[in-house]
């Protein structure tokens, strides 16, 4: 059997090392998260409405520290409410381990001055999928506007499987990759994100979940 030739295989890694290059130069040194990230935003839009759903990130620490992705929305529902105040926030999140997202959350938004009464949770979730089906299984029977709050980032796959769930939701995206593609040391973390969420997005479509 021949051998492949050294000479091929040299070019081949000179090819290799010169993408990856330009993928730095590219990441680090244009607004490629910031674009992108506005992409799967869909804009930003800012409604109003009756129900606030905000999702859950990634899960939480033991002792019940929210992940940055959760407490970032978790911020933004906090400013939302103000600016409007909600009948209704439900936080959706389980995501395993013995400490929920949503209950985390819950408790952050409480300490930050959102009524207890107009608080929800939903913990069983443990992907965008689940949060669509149990958060639309929960609010079946609640009239009113619908609005659903997550990363920027993560908008085009939440929103679109909400509404396969049958729940129909108006788009709040916050400025998450958006906010941290401006800045150096935050554009590789937004750019991983990014990419992990185009990966899911193809995963969500061949499964039918969107």
């Amino acid at each position: 059997m021949p051998q492949p030739r050294p000479a091929s295989f040299a070019r081949f890694l000179l090819w290799l090392l010169a993408l990856l290059g330009l993928l730095m130069l590219v990441v680090t040194f244009t607004p490629l998260d910031s674009w992108w990230a506005t992409k799967l935003a869909g804009g930003w839009p800012n409604p109003q409405g009756d129900v606030l759903i905000v999702l859950g990130g990634s899960r939480a620490s033991r002792d019940g520290i929210i992940a940055w992705d959760s407490y970032v929305r978790s911020m933004y529902a906090v400013r939302s409410y103000r600016e409007h105040p909600y009948a209704l926030v439900v936080l959706s999140g389980g995501t395993g381990g013995s400490v929920k997202v949503g209950s985390s959350m819950r408790d952050f938004v409480q300490s930050q001055g959102v009524p207890e009464a107009v608080l929800r949770v939903e913990e069983r979730s443990r992907s965008t999928h689940e949060n669509a089906l149990y958060t639309a299984e929960m609010l079946k029977a609640t009239p009113g506007k619908k609005v659903l709050l997550t990363s920027d980032y993560h908008m085009y796959r939440a929103l679109r499987a909400f509404r396969r769930a049958g729940l129909g939701v108006s788009p709040h995206p916050i400025p998450d990759a958006f906010k941290r593609g401006a800045t150096w040391d935050g554009r590789w973390p937004a750019f991983l994100d990014l990419a992990v969420e185009n990966a899911k997005i193809g995963y969500y479509w061949i499964r039918g979940w969107i």
